[in-house]
């Protein structure tokens, strides 16, 4: 198959140089590190302008071919087609639209789960099979794999719908109980499938997602599913890299619509701004630019829960006595932004350093980069945060002087964009469609403040019969997706709540697994 790009660990305890399904199936590195690439391909702009004449699953396949994953070249091609398929409500996947001059908005939303979170997960699980297959089939042992995912909304519900029903794999979701949005919750407690599980927390993201990485580095649990289930542990977070390859691709493709539809000429560079949580998304857009695509300023737009922003700001990235805030961007409430990581080894390249800022950030709620990395930070990354209610007057102004809907979290982005825009064109990344965040959506167009009581004729409505008062506001931008419309009628099937902490999420593995 000829040569492979091997993964390292950023934080130099996982000296196993894993291939590409090597990595989708481990999902995060021995010691807790997160997997990167050994060495980066580069695509030249020729190769980058001639994807706009090709359909989006086949430019998928040509940036993975890229990577020289251990995939069979026409194996991948056949994967990103059903990835990539008639699901999604738009052919062209990841459409771009040009909404004002120079700030043209990425459609990320056009999956079965109106989220941009399908746009890997969609992809990722097939190749998370793929890998169990090729070694099966290369007479291997090879056990089945139990996902465990913590979510701050939108992965939740994208990783059960890749998941479901695929071979191989089970698959158990841990979201804040009180930190996602009604519409998040139902589409994920009334999800399809044999092999999957859901469970609220009570407490929030940070509190999910440090209680599922203590589940990976606990070997007695560990041991236990091996033992009484056949089972080894994998993630579908985007600290797993399978997440990351195909958020790659959209920001590489974009470029290519972008020129081909007149909004950045050949060559000459766009500013992106994201709304960034777990830094995943604006990761992805990093590494396109590291691969040759004409990026200029990477733009990151923070909600009221802006520890990104400060670290931009300082070179100090500090949660200790940090207010944890609830807003209307929920997939956005995160203090630990885990693919921070990431970008620190790519800049640093020192293992042992990356390693003692996550065990400073780990024991003291704080780390601090040294004067070379800050100045590498300030010159990639520009950043600001918007208020709760600033995001709510940015859904209402946006569609009053644009006639275009964006949900709370592209509406950080849009304000954030418009403040730090320069004169290059702007690409804002819209991660949800509207719909999914209803109630925020209709507070914004009726002027009604984030903490203020909605109306006594819309208090007693659910988030889905808010979205016929939005369609009403708003009759000619405010379409609603089908499965989003009928999920009050749809079952529970997933009503538990537990704990957090390792304790309460291993306990509700084992009633699961039953």
């Amino acid at each position: 198959m000829g040569a492979m790009i091997r993964y390292l660990d950023t934080r130099g305890l996982d000296g196993s140089r894993p291939t590409f399904t090597g990595v989708v199936m481990k999902g995060i590195a021995n010691g807790g590190g997160l997997y990167v690439p050994e060495r980066l391909p580069a695509l030249s702009l020729d190769e980058i302008l001639q994807l706009a004449d090709l359909p989006y699953a086949q430019r998928a396949a040509q940036v993975f071919r890229r990577f020289e994953t251990d995939v069979p070249p026409s194996r991948v091609e056949e994967l990103t087609a059903q990835a990539y398929g008639e699901q999604w409500d738009d052919a062209r996947i990841a459409p771009t639209r040009e909404v004002a001059p120079d700030m043209h908005v990425l459609e990320l939303w056009h999956g079965p789960t109106s989220a941009f979170k399908d746009m890997a997960l969609q992809c990722m699980p097939l190749f998370f099979s793929e890998a169990i297959s090729m070694r099966r089939g290369a007479g291997e042992e090879v056990d089945d794999y139990l996902i465990l995912v913590a979510t701050s909304g939108d992965t939740g519900k994208a990783a059960l719908e890749g998941f479901a029903d695929r071979p191989n794999t089970r698959i158990v979701v841990f979201y804040p109980a009180e930190g996602v949005s009604d519409i998040q919750r139902k589409q994920m407690v009334t999800q399809h499938g044999d092999n999957v599980g859901v469970f609220g927390v009570r407490g929030n993201f940070d509190d999910c997602q440090n209680a599922v990485k203590a589940v990976f580095g606990d070997p007695d649990f560990n041991a236990e599913l091996h033992r009484e289930h056949g089972l080894k542990l994998s993630s579908a977070n985007s600290i797993n890299w399978g997440r990351l390859l195909p958020q790659i691709v959209y920001y590489v493709s974009a470029y290519a619509d972008m020129v081909r539809q007149g909004g950045v000429r050949a060559g000459e560079p766009m500013d992106v701004c994201v709304p960034t949580g777990n830094f995943g998304n604006i990761l992805g857009a990093y590494y396109a630019r590291e691969l040759g695509t004409p990026i200029g300023r990477l733009l990151c737009a923070s909600n009221e829960n802006k520890v990104l922003t400060d670290f931009i700001a300082s070179g100090v990235y500090d949660i200790s006595g940090r207010e944890f805030v609830t807003t209307p961007s929920p997939s956005m409430d995160i203090l630990i932004s885990s693919n921070l990581e990431r970008l620190l080894h790519e800049l640093v390249g020192d293992t042992e350093t990356v390693a003692e800022w996550m065990r400073s950030l780990r024991s003291e709620g704080v780390f601090r980069v040294d004067r070379d990395t800050f100045a590498q930070v300030r010159e990639l990354l520009s950043g600001d945060f918007v208020t709760n209610d600033e995001s709510l007057e940015t859904i209402r102004r946006v569609w009053r002087e644009h006639g275009y809907l964006l949900d709370p979290h592209t509406a950080v982005s849009w304000e954030v964009a418009e403040r730090l825009r320069g004169d290059d064109p702007v690409l804002v990344v819209s991660t949800a469609h509207w719909a999914k965040f209803g109630a925020s959506v209709y507070r914004a167009l009726t002027d009604i403040p984030y903490a203020a009581p909605l109306p006594d004729d819309e208090r007693g409505l659910t988030d889905v019969e808010l979205l016929a008062e939005v369609q009403a506001l708003a009759p000619e931008g405010a379409c609603v997706p089908e499965a989003l419309a009928v999920l009050d009628e749809a079952r529970v099937r997933f009503p538990g709540v537990v704990d957090a902490g390792r304790e309460g999420v291993e306990q509700a593995v084992r009633q699961w697994l039953g």
